[in-house]
């Protein structure tokens, strides 16, 4: 597991290119057979990756987390971004087709991932967050989401937020996560953009062909800067920055939220004449 730290907005000014992916980006999540994780400082968010193509693959725990399993003061919130697969949960398997969410509360044991075809693997996605409470664990569909359609074909951001892991949807302690749709022909989201000081957010683009790319945004409103990124790669926004995208094509991307609260109209609106 790979560990980031926590970054003063100040520090951001001097950064070089490298030296911001380094810090931020997350790439290489789905190597076969191997659970890849990055632990950030950033209020104590796990973002991970599995793809289970020759066996399953558990979850175990790591030294960081100083507990006797993964998710003895944990929750975890796992999206499946490829063929059909399934989570085993303490004996109980819950099948996840591509853009099905697992929500799964504190307490809970034995995890396993494994893929129903090795010629055409799952790929799980997944944010953890600490927790102080324990809440069902339960399986989402596209369909079961909170919708909320947003944008303008003027302004090529035409996009539909779909909230799976939400307070109107279902219960968990801290952790917040959704998937946003582009429609075709528009490449911008979240902007106008906004920062949420009680809340950090952990942006994951995936179904951009393999010739597009993703230029994120983040930073404060008036010393911003971007990552390039490509498919299947995350980006940690510290609670402090801007985060917003705008890509070569349209594309679908996860988000997910920890911090002080739940409410997710809870955010400081930028205007675009702030923005540098």
């Amino acid at each position: 597991m790979d560990t980031r730290y926590s970054i003063h907005p100040d520090q951001l000014r001097s950064m070089d290119t490298d030296t911001m992916r380094r810090h931020f980006l997350v790439q290489g999540l789905f190597e076969t057979d191997l659970l890849k994780m990055v632990y950030s400082h950033v209020d104590r968010i796990i973002v991970g990756g599995v793809c289970p193509v020759q066996k399953n693959v558990a979850l175990g725990v790591m030294k960081e987390l100083g507990v006797d399993y993964f998710l003895e003061r944990r929750e975890m919130g796992i999206f499946n971004v490829g063929s059909k697969g399934a989570v085993v949960i303490d004996g109980k398997e819950y099948e996840l087709d591509k853009k099905d969410c697992l929500y799964i509360g504190m307490g809970s044991k034995e995890i396993s991932f494994r893929s129903a075809s090795p010629d055409e693997p799952a790929r799980f996605y997944f944010n953890s967050a600490p927790a102080h409470a324990s809440y069902p664990t339960i399986k989402l569909s596209k369909k079961d989401a909170q919708k909320v359609h947003l944008g303008d074909p003027d302004k090529v951001n035409v996009r539909t937020i779909n909230q799976f892991i939400h307070p109107s949807v279902m219960k968990s302690c801290q952790l917040v996560m959704g998937m946003t749709e582009l429609a075709l022909n528009s490449v911008w989201n979240t902007m106008p953009t906004h920062t949420h000081d009680r809340r950090m957010e952990v942006y994951f683009y995936f179904d951009l062909p393999q010739d597009a790319l993703a230029f994120h945004f983040f930073g404060e409103p008036g010393e911003t800067r971007h990552i390039v990124m490509r498919n299947e790669e995350a980006v940690i926004s510290p609670s402090w920055s801007i985060h917003s995208g705008v890509g070569t094509s349209n594309y679908t991307f996860i988000w997910g939220m920890v911090g002080e609260n739940q409410t997710f109209t809870d955010m400081d609106n930028v205007p675009m004449l702030e923005l540098k």
